[in-house]
């Protein structure tokens, strides 16, 4: 990546948590992995707690530029109390909640090429009156997008799942499936194979809801009353869509050849193939925002905390997809505007 390029923005995530050990980790890996230049905005006493690397505080993104091969660039915002790694409190819900704030606003504006977030408390959030399911329903609420317009992507390099719901129980999910809701995820997942990772004529495989995608009707009735009715709507509107497939026959590796994205019914059928697979590579990519946003696939690890056991690998692929999201979405307006 040119020098001449807009940075990639950094929501340090938790304080107490392992966002800013990750985040520095990252920045320390910058010429091994070819890393796009980035700063984070955070408490940068919750990044020195925990690693010992230069840190240098600076007041934008310009700025955060000239001094990024020497230091992680951090644009400050510090906690109303000095975060204890391990240890969350709602001070430290409060900063990671003004991080993202920021961090978003200076992606919105331009200032950034891209957003990344590390990973919260919902917990510590709901605490302080966070009223929104998460990261991603706060940050498509500021960008204007409704919830039904957008889709939470799970990547790894072999695999991308796209699951329809999200964070529910189980048992509530046959009763929130409906056709409207299949192919709101799935409309929002095929244009952002197209606009995020410029496949030109996106294959998307829909996986069955039942034990061998119902067996006909035998064990169950969903994909014969909702799921096979979208899916052929959306053949009818001329995209390459298959299913439903029984789900515990698509994510061998011949069957993964057959399609660019996988979308799953609920949360664990999408999550659980990907980490298999992805583990320490797998990013959460948000579908059908203006801006682009993803985040390491894992959480706070407060255990793990303050103890220099964290791996990078998940913030690092996921500050490299930003780029690489970020560098298709300027080549397509750049291709359009011809």
């Amino acid at each position: 990546m040119t020098r001449t390029e807009k940075p990639l923005a950094i929501a340090l995530g938790d304080p107490a948590g392992i966002g800013p050990e990750i985040v520095a980790k990252a920045w320390e890996a910058r010429h091994k992995v070819e890393m796009p230049p980035f700063f984070t905005v955070g408490d940068p006493a919750s990044v020195s707690t925990v690693w010992g690397g230069p840190v240098q505080v600076v007041t934008s993104a310009a700025e955060a530029m000239t001094c990024y091969d020497d230091a992680l660039p951090v644009i400050e915002l510090p906690a109303l109390a000095p975060a204890i790694p391990g240890k969350p409190d709602l001070a430290g819900a409060r900063c990671a909640l003004d991080s993202l704030e920021l961090a978003l606003g200076l992606t919105r504006s331009g200032s950034a090429s891209a957003l990344v977030t590390a990973p919260v408390s919902k917990a510590q959030l709901y605490a302080i009156g966070f009223s929104h399911a998460g990261q991603t329903e706060f940050v498509a609420e500021r960008c204007g997008v409704g919830r039904e317009n957008i889709a939470m992507m799970l990547a790894g390099p072999s695999l991308r799942t796209v699951p329809v719901t999200t964070h529910v129980a189980f048992a509530d999910v046959p009763k929130l499936l409906t056709k409207a809701l299949i192919l709101a995820r799935a409309r929002a997942t095929l244009r952002g194979l197209s606009r995020d990772f410029g496949i030109e004529r996106p294959r998307l495989a829909v996986a069955g809801l039942n034990p061998h995608a119902g067996e006909g009707g035998a064990l169950g009735r969903e994909e014969i009353e909702i799921i096979a009715p979208a899916i052929a709507a959306l053949k009818a509107e001329g995209h390459d869509v298959s299913g439903p497939h029984a789900a515990d026959t698509m994510f061998h590796e011949r069957a993964r050849a057959g399609y660019d994205a996988a979308l799953c019914l609920y949360h664990d059928q999408a999550l659980i193939p990907l980490k298999a697979l992805h583990f320490d590579e797998g990013v959460n990519l948000t579908l059908g925002l203006p801006i682009v946003r993803t985040a390491p696939d894992h959480g706070t690890a407060f255990a793990m905390a303050g103890k220099d056991r964290a791996e990078p690998g998940a913030m690092i692929a996921a500050i490299c997809l930003a780029a690489e999201c970020a560098k298709q979405r300027r080549q397509g307006q750049s291709h359009a505007g011809k």
